[in-house]
Formats: C-alpha cells, sequence, structure tokens
C-alpha cells in the first residue's frame, strides 16, 4: 500500500509507528518505536521522537529537536529550533531513573521559541507563547505570553500570536482576525459569537 506521508531516506523509523497522512519527515531524523504522528506535521532536520511520544495534527518541529517519552502535543504545536525537553527531575548516569520519566503536556495551538528549555512535568496551555531561550519550570496558563530564566508570565497572547491588550472592562479585540478575549479572574477566554454578542454589547 502506497504511503500518504514522506520520510527521508536518510531518516529512519522504528516498529509499530503510526504517521498520519501528509506529514513530513525530513533530514536525519529518527522515530522510535510505539510513536503516534497525525497528519499534516514537520520535521526538520536532525530531529528525535521518543518512544511512545504522541503528536497531533498540524505540529511543526523545527530542526534539532528531541521529544522524549512523557512529552504529548496536542494538535498545532509549535516547536522552535533547537528547544529541549526533559523527562526526569533528578538525572544521574548511574541511576536508570526510566519508571520516573514525567508527563510533559503542550495543548492545543501552543508556541515554544528556539533554545528553550521544557522542565519536565508542566502543562503548557491552550495557545501559549514561550519566548526563545527562556526555560519554564512550572505550568504555564492558556493563552499566556512566558518568557525569561526562569521563565515568568509578561502579558497575554491570542490565538494567532499577536499580544492582547485589554480594556477597562478586561476585553480585547485581536487585530489579526478580530477575535475577542475577555480576563476574568486572572484567566482569558476566546468568546464565541453568542459571547461576544453579550459581552461587547
Amino acid at each position: 500500500m502506497e504511503k500518504n506521508y514522506f520520510v527521508h531516506e536518510s531518516s529512519y523509523v522504528g516498529i509499530n509507528v503510526c504517521i498520519g497522512s501528509g506529514t513530513k519527515i525530513w533530514h536525519f531524523c529518527h522515530v522510535l518505536e510505539e510513536v503516534k504522528i497525525g497528519d499534516n506535521c514537520s520535521f526538520g532536520q536532525n530531529c528525535v521522537v521518543g518512544p511512545r511520544v504522541i503528536i497531533g495534527n498540524g505540529v511543526k518541529v523545527q530542526n534539532n529537536v528531541s521529544i522524549y517519552e512523557g512529552v504529548i502535543c496536542e494538535d498545532d504545536v509549535f516547536l522552535g529550533p533547537s528547544m529541549v525537553f526533559t523527562n526526569v527531575i533528578n538525572p544521574r548516569s548511574f541511576i536508570a531513573r526510566k519508571n520516573e520519566f514525567k508527563k510533559t503536556l503542550l495543548k492545543k495551538g501552543s508556541s515554544i521559541g528556539a533554545n528553550a528549555t521544557l522542565v519536565c512535568g508542566v502543562t503548557i496551555g491552550e495557545y501559549a507563547l514561550i519566548g526563545a531561550g527562556s526555560t519554564v519550570t512550572k505550568d504555564v496558563k492558556p493563552f499566556a505570553l512566558v518568557y525569561g530564566v526562569p521563565a515568568k508570565q509578561h502579558g497575554w497572547i491570542s490565538k494567532a500570536g499577536n499580544k492582547l491588550l485589554f480594556d477597562n472592562n478586561n476585553r480585547a479585540i485581536d487585530s489579526y482576525d478580530q477575535s475577542k478575549y475577555i480576563l476574568l479572574n486572572n484567566e482569558v477566554n476566546l468568546l464565541s459569537q453568542d459571547e461576544c454578542e453579550n459581552a461587547f454589547s
């Protein structure tokens, strides 16, 4: 049966790997066993995907990224060049801690900047944006703009990746697509059409 995805001849795919339609895996990549990769993903040069990693649809992985066991990327996640995952809090070369791998969850639409590091066990909320070179040591809220070492929140970001500026009524509109947001109890929500009519009337 003809494959409906592309794997460059220099890359290696292990056993029991599921790769979705339209996905492209480029030069010098290694996908280990029992990985699940969704549709229309892209893996740049020199990427490693560890065993049992789960990758959603539309995920873009830039060059030199290793995605270790315990990582889950939901749909439309962006992993910038040379960003770093971990999966053990207290690694020692002389102690095997594979039974202590921690889960790291990147929720739908979140983006991780180049050379950022995610300490294992964190959850990155929907559409959050992690700045380049940051070190993330704790959970990040949906739509949060986070950067620094250690990473701290510096505002809110829209679904399109634009900084949100809230008015006195805690409302914001993204100029990119006119989507509307509300800030309540230090959390941002993207409003549906019906919610917009009530909140912005």
